[in-house]
């Protein structure tokens, strides 16, 4: 799951470089691409000492090349004296012709006026013309651009439209940027940023990453609940309006929406398979584009956008097919901390898609499963819903012959309770129940939100990315997304079906999962990281209130802090989490799958920007304490 990256010249996937210092050697390019050392010269180097046997033979040669130096110097003096005459003669000559052809000429021109006539006439003549000729060339480029802006494959150099007015060009709300299809980070080329790693607190390895693609969430959401006009403005179409524009709102097609695929993967051999999956079960893969932070052993692990066999060999794999909308950020193994790390550098990856998914690096999709989770998410009605659950096995849920589900029971995010550790206490998701939907015809509503699969609208990642300072987390993360997604306004819902499974390490699959190498091999690089990153999760989400604000790292917290649509405390009461005592009210499942949905979607806002919390006045109490 996480991500360090090289550029590799390769056309068909984005790397980048981990800096690293250079030694005291000098080095130069040798013509070929190589780089050669250079060190000193000394006795033994290519140039050989001449003996001093041969120094009276050395003055004399220098004595004739004085002689010949002031020889030569002579004639050219001598020379240079006829040759100016004989210069200045032609010139004289070409004078007075080039004055007889001027006096003809004016002698020859029309009009009355003066200022027809004399040098100020043949300059204003001259200007005209110049005028004319702009004109035409003016007239002919925008001739030639109007008919660019109509090409079905037109691309736009993305430097150059950052460089322009967002409202000029694409009628974009202020702070949020020009959605664009297709695009690739590929096309980004030198344009990357360097993030110091957040492992190694000496600074001392720089990673070159990805921009966001919103570089500041707040300018989107405003630290208030979006309005459905700017949560419109974000998400691409396949295909362009009248004018142009990728960007639609809800005017464009359902089959015509993007969909961008975030993957965290960690020496996964299965990642190329997830890859697959994605763009074969597709019924649209043309709208997919897929983003992997692959952390790999070079040499030892394959990379995830290489197929089975050499696209030459086989070039219908659907990873050869549809390369181009496959970015794979590469990075050594080694610098692994996480899967958040990971995930921060896969939300690096998103272009302002449509829609937004987060899948793990060993998942199969049913066939047509972009069809069917767009279908489901449109249900809600919700314009901030998210649709978040912890997948169910492989194992005996797809058929093998039409590509579909065989399940009718899904899972739902309810059952949470407190942990303690050496990171301290912290509320780690438990085993959900899965069972029949409570809920027919649309996702039901719960109070959690699970990273091993996301589905939303764009700006879900846009709003709420992955935070950059929380090397060594495991458990954590999806209180830390869930809480501030809460809070900037997004409501979660379990799907009523499921339209991926899950490869887990047990049953039939224990022995080839069980191979996978984990993050965890090199924390003791790390160790320590994960105790603070700890406190700054639970400080940003006001859930230690007894660790003092002091002892955390503030480092761009208005990036990756809480919005102000909401209170986190609302969340807490209403859920029935105390944060100074570190308790959970139990049984909280019995509520959720029984009476939340039905309660909470009542308060729908009319414009579906998400449940409006401020008029719920529910706090869930344990019915049955001590009991299981």
């Amino acid at each position: 799951m996480n991500g360090s990256s090289h550029h590799n010249g390769r056309g068909d996937a984005a790397r980048s470089r981990k800096k690293v210092s250079s030694g005291n050697g000098i080095s130069s390019s040798n013509g070929n691409g190589n780089e050669n050392t250079h060190n000193n010269i000394n006795n033994g180097g290519i140039y050989d000492i001449i003996s001093d046997s041969s120094a009276s033979r050395r003055n004399d040669r220098m004595a004739m090349r004085k002689k010949r130096v002031r020889r030569s110097r002579a004639r050219k003096s001598s020379s240079g004296k006829s040759n100016g005459l004989a210069l200045c003669i032609i010139g004289s000559g070409i004078f007075v012709i080039y004055l007889l052809v001027c006096l003809l000429f004016f002698h020859n021109l029309d009009g009355d006026e003066e200022a027809s006539r004399g040098m100020r006439g043949l300059v204003k003549k001259t200007k005209e013309q110049i005028g004319k000729f702009r004109h035409k060339q003016h007239a002919m480029i925008e001739e030639n651009n109007s008919n660019n802006n109509n090409a079905e494959e037109t691309r736009v150099d993305m430097k150059t439209l950052k460089d322009l007015a967002p409202n000029d060009i694409n009628n974009n709300p202020s702070g949020v940027p020009i959605g664009l299809w297709p695009i690739s980070i590929r096309d980004e080329d030198g344009k990357f940023e360097d993030i110091t790693h957040p492992g190694v607190e000496d600074g001392s390895v720089i990673m070159s990453v990805p921009k966001f693609w919103a570089e500041d969430p707040v300018s989107i959401h405003q630290n208030k609940l979006m309005s459905r006009e700017r949560a419109l403005s974000i998400g691409t179409c396949i295909t362009p309006d009248s004018t142009g524009k990728h960007t639609r709102g809800d005017k464009c097609p359902l089959n015509e929406r993007t969909i961008f695929v975030a993957i965290a993967s960690y020496r996964d051999w299965q990642c190329r398979d997830t890859v697959t999956s994605l763009f074969a079960a597709a019924t649209h893969p043309e709208r997919v584009r897929v983003g992997v932070v692959d952390q790999i052993v070079v040499g030892e692990d394959g990379s995830c956008d290489i197929p089975h066999s050499p696209c030459s060999q086989d070039p219908n794999q659907p990873i050869c097919l549809h390369k181009n909308q496959i970015d794979v950020y590469q990075m050594e193994a080694e610098l692994a901390i996480g899967p958040v790390f990971a995930r921060h550098v896969g939300h690096r990856l998103y272009r302002g898609e449509y829609y937004s998914m987060q899948s793990d690096s060993h998942v199969t999709f049913t066939k047509g499963w972009d069809v069917d989770i767009i279908q489901q998410i449109e249900a809600t009605g919700d314009e901030m819903a998210v649709l978040s659950t912890y997948l169910t096995d492989i194992v005996g849920s797809i058929d093998p012959k039409t590509g579909l589900s065989l399940r009718k029971t899904r899972p739902i995010m309810c059952n949470t309770e407190y942990e303690g550790g050496p990171q301290g206490k912290h509320l780690r998701h438990l085993s959900q129940p899965e069972g029949m939907p409570d809920i027919h015809g649309m996702p039901q509503l719960q109070p959690y939100w699970a990273a091993g699969y996301s589905f939303s609208r764009g700006h879900f990642v846009a709003t709420v990315p992955y935070d950059l300072y929380q090397p060594m987390i495991f458990q954590g993360e999806e209180m830390s997304i869930g809480l501030r997604g809460f809070t900037i306004g997004y409501d979660f819902f379990a799907p009523e079906r499921s339209v991926c499974f899950h490869h887990y390490a047990k049953g039939e699959n224990a022995a080839a999962r069980n191979k996978v190498p984990h993050f965890w091999e090199h924390s003791n690089k790390y160790a320590g990281e994960g105790v603070k990153a700890m406190k700054r999760l639970l400080g940003i989400v006001h859930m230690n209130p007894e660790v003092p604000r002091s002892e955390w790292n503030h480092a761009e917290e208005d990036r990756y802090g809480i919005g102000g649509a909401r209170e986190t405390s609302k969340f807490y009461e209403t859920i029935g989490i105390d944060v100074v005592h570190k308790t959970t009210e139990g049984h909280l499942c019995q509520f959720v799958r029984g009476k939340m949905h039905n309660m909470f979607m009542k308060v729908l806002r009319p414009d579906g920007m998400g449940i409006d919390y401020s008029k719920i006045d529910f706090k869930w109490k344990d019915p049955r304490p001590g009991q299981p």
